[in-house]
């Protein structure tokens, strides 16, 4: 069994969320909402995890547009929709908190998208400062995920002391693991895609917006079925860019 260097508990609480000094801007496929400057989410004030409606249904869609994944517009606010509305704020330099409030959906309405590294060849790239997993496509943005990597934390294992790293630099999927939960000694990882020893790009049910994961890359479960899907993300030799 491959060696895992994570798990799916959280090892420090949420910091308090702090504008970052640059604001991301790129342009997206607007709705006709977002074109008229006021989008459904506008129109409907504040939405977070629990609502309902047409409101969020045209907030997916939009979130969508601009490549922030959330599944299916099936007017739902729930764990998928909070995960991209996490990446949007991440990428927007805003409070890090789920809600959509006037920040946010000013951010969506501007097109706010990440600037990228990686804009001819077809992989991920993991933004460790902003927290942010970023499919390129043939140089065209694919999906925006929102993770969560390396604490900083120190934890204890195989017998001696750690400390919760991602590491830097430019991989290559080594080894993957498709028949969904994988045991390891830190915990459970969902269909991993691993690019350097023992780390791994996975699935989890943990992904807060903050680092807090012993060292790997975690996205949603249903992100990750996403990227298994069609055969043509998680594949071995797929370029994976950290910094």
């Amino acid at each position: 069994m491959t060696r895992t260097s994570d798990d799916h508990l959280d090892l420090r609480p949420p910091a308090a969320g702090t504008p970052r000094r640059t604001l991301l801007i790129g342009a997206g496929t607007l709705s006709a909402g977002m074109l008229l400057g006021m989008t459904g989410a506008q129109a409907a004030g504040v939405l977070r995890r629990g609502d309902r409606g047409t409101a969020v249904t045209t907030l997916q869609r939009d979130l969508a547009s601009l490549k922030y994944w959330c599944g299916r517009a099936d007017g739902s606010f729930g764990h998928t929709t909070e995960q991209a509305v996490f990446a949007l704020q991440k990428a927007a330099g805003l409070t890090r908190d789920g809600v959509v409030g006037a920040k946010t959906r000013d951010a969506i309405a501007r097109g706010v998208q990440p600037r990228r590294k990686m804009t001819s060849s077809v992989g991920f790239e993991i933004d460790l400062s902003r927290q942010l997993l970023i499919a390129t496509n043939r140089g065209k943005l694919a999906y925006v995920l929102n993770t969560s990597t390396g604490s900083g934390e120190r934890y204890y294992s195989g017998g001696r002391w750690k400390t919760a790293t991602t590491p830097r630099g430019d991989f290559r999927i080594y080894s993957l693991y498709s028949s969904g939960w994988q045991n390891g000694p830190l915990g459970n990882l969902y269909r991993p895609a691993y690019y350097d020893r023992g780390w791994a790009i996975h699935g989890s049910n943990s992904i807060p917006p903050y680092p807090a994961s012993h060292g790997c890359a975690r996205i949603s479960v249903g992100a990750s079925d996403l990227l298994w899907s069609g055969g043509s993300w998680f594949v071995k030799g797929r370029r994976v860019l950290i910094y």
